[in-house]
C-alpha cells in the first residue's frame, strides 16, 4: 500500500514506530516507521494519531546522508 504525505499516522497499519535512543525525557522527538514499499513514515511522538510525512527510500537516504555530513547542524542552535 502506498501512503501520501499528511495521512493520519493511525491509518498506517502493520508498521512498528521507533523512537531514537537519543530522544529526551519530555518526549520531544519524532518516530519513524519502515513502510512495506521500502519508504519511511515520520510522525511527531507527542501526536501519534496526527499526520505523518511519507518519504521514499531514496529521499530518506539523501536526508540521512546530509544529516551525517552535518548539513543540518546549524538548525540545532
Amino acid at each position: 500500500m502506498q501512503y501520501s504525505n499528511g495521512v493520519s499516522a493511525q491509518e498506517i497499519q502493520g508498521v512498528v514506530w521507533i523512537k531514537s535512543s537519543r530522544s529526551n525525557a519530555t518526549g520531544n522527538c519524532v518516530e519513524v516507521a519502515a513502510l512495506p514499499d521500502g519508504g519511511a513514515a515520520v510522525r511527531n511522538s507527542r501526536d501519534p494519531q496526527g499526520p505523518a510525512l511519507v518519504y521514499t527510500s531514496q529521499e530518506m537516504a539523501a536526508f540521512l546522508a546530509a544529516a551525517k555530513d552535518g548539513e543540518f547542524d546549524r538548525l540545532t542552535g
